[in-house]
């Protein structure tokens, strides 16, 4: 007789342990359902039948939310390798079909990529093309570098392609000889095209600070590092990766995320030029949930502690909680100092709630998330084809309305979405 009363409780306990799961992801399910449709129906065709160059190849990024499409005057790294990745990714989970064949715009581009960036006499890619592929600008910029490994590796995953990992294994290897620093590690930041260092504060840098270790970099680097790992399991990669992962969790994201900063010296002193003061909100929940991908990739327990410690300061200190978005960037505890909310912040900011949820549920993590793309629904996105904008003000109107750009691919907020889906979509995976 006591059997099945014993069972009956184990099957109670059971049963309650799953209610916080259930809570929490039903009244999201919804909301994942109508992304995924929005994907395969709205976003994912803008981006392929607009940003697509039919005659050179690569992608054309100028579209405004007030103005409309217009001509680009240049294609860039960065974008043109985030292009690459996003279309590689969204065919590997599913979403082409016959009219849009996503492998197809990824090849194109990945074409492209080798043709016009790379430089075949010094290693690396350049950091600007003209539309028809003419080097213009022939920097190596480690940001943009990243990007690439990042763009070839998954373009392999999706393909199946083998030379497109072996390109990203000899980028990886040009890198630690031209870039890494071997008195005091990380990586120096931006070169010449022969891979000579440009001077401190070189406006020729472009992105970040020359002369400077910064926190965008090394993030994005330990980024593309994980995934180059995961496909390779090289030794030097995860030595690398490794290495990544501690500095940026040391010296640019540390536990204590009100001491997060934008930039270190080569000798990881702190820059004490006002320049360089503060933080970025959507920097810290992404350096969040892409650490905790890399010690999941590397076959570590995930610094959860860490996790929560930056996604909490910035619900604390960067969120709208009457509105709901993330904020821009501010100082340490300090009220933000820019209350702008930019496209790719609220998508870091989707993806590490997101993770938050998935690992643990948590009703303010729901009840924010709620708000999130409540916003992100009435302010942040062309109702047309859904498209998120630059940036816009706290109260959602538009600021910076640009919709595709050099620096406005699609990237941060597709994966985010996908990651969004598959993670409340009943049957997504």
């Amino acid at each position: 007789m006591k059997r099945p009363r014993v069972s009956a409780l184990v099957a109670f306990i059971a049963l309650l342990a799953l209610l916080p799961n259930f809570g929490i992801a039903a009244p999201l399910a919804d909301s994942a359902r109508g992304y995924k449709i929005q994907l395969a129906e709205k976003i994912l065709p803008y981006w392929f039948d607009t940003a697509q160059d039919t005659v050179n190849g690569g992608y054309l990024l100028s579209d405004d939310f007030l103005k409309g499409r217009s001509q680009p005057k240049e294609k860039q790294l960065v974008s043109q390798a985030r292009m690459i990745w996003t279309f590689s990714l969204v065919h590997r989970k599913g979403y082409s079909d016959a009219r849009r064949n996503y492998l197809k715009a990824a090849e194109q581009g990945y074409r492209f990529l080798l043709d016009h960036f790379r430089d075949q006499q010094h290693g690396g890619y350049f950091w600007k093309t003209d539309l028809d592929g003419k080097a213009t600008k022939e920097l190596k910029i480690v940001y943009g570098q990243s990007f690439v490994i990042y763009a070839l590796v998954e373009y392999y995953r999706a393909s199946g392609d083998k030379a497109a990992l072996q390109h990203a294994m000899d980028l990886f290897q040009t890198l630690q000889k031209r870039s890494r620093d071997p008195k005091h590690g990380g990586w120096v930041e931006h070169f010449q095209r022969d891979w000579t260092a440009l001077a401190l504060r070189d406006p020729a840098g472009e992105v970040e600070v020359a002369g400077l270790k910064s926190a965008n970099t090394h993030l994005h680097l330990m980024e593309a590092l994980t995934e180059l790992y995961e496909a390779t399991h090289d030794g030097a990669v995860r030595q690398a990766l490794e290495e990544s992962v501690k500095l940026n969790a040391t010296y640019f994201y540390p536990p204590d995320a009100a001491q997060s900063c934008f930039h270190r010296h080569p000798d990881w002193t702190a820059v004490t030029d006002r320049r360089s003061a503060g933080l970025s909100y959507g920097h810290n929940v992404e350096f969040a949930w892409l650490m905790v991908r890399a010690e999941q990739v590397l076959g570590r327990p995930p610094s959860w502690k860490h996790f929560y410690a930056h996604l909490d300061h910035a619900l604390k200190i960067g969120w709208d909680e009457q509105r709901g978005g993330l904020y821009h960037r501010g100082v340490g505890n300090e009220p933000p100092t820019d209350t702008g909310k930019v496209w790719w912040v609220q998508a870091e900011m989707l993806a590490t709630l997101t993770d938050a949820l998935v690992h643990q549920p948590e009703k303010k993590y729901e009840a924010a998330l709620a708000k999130l793309l409540d916003f992100l629904a009435k302010y942040q996105a062309d109702p047309k084809d859904g498209i998120w904008l630059d940036t816009v003000t706290a109260e959602g109107q538009p600021k910076s309305p640009g919709k595709a750009h050099s620096w406005k691919a699609n990237y941060h907020d597709v994966r985010a979405i996908q990651k969004f889906v598959e993670a409340f979509h009943p049957g997504a995976k």
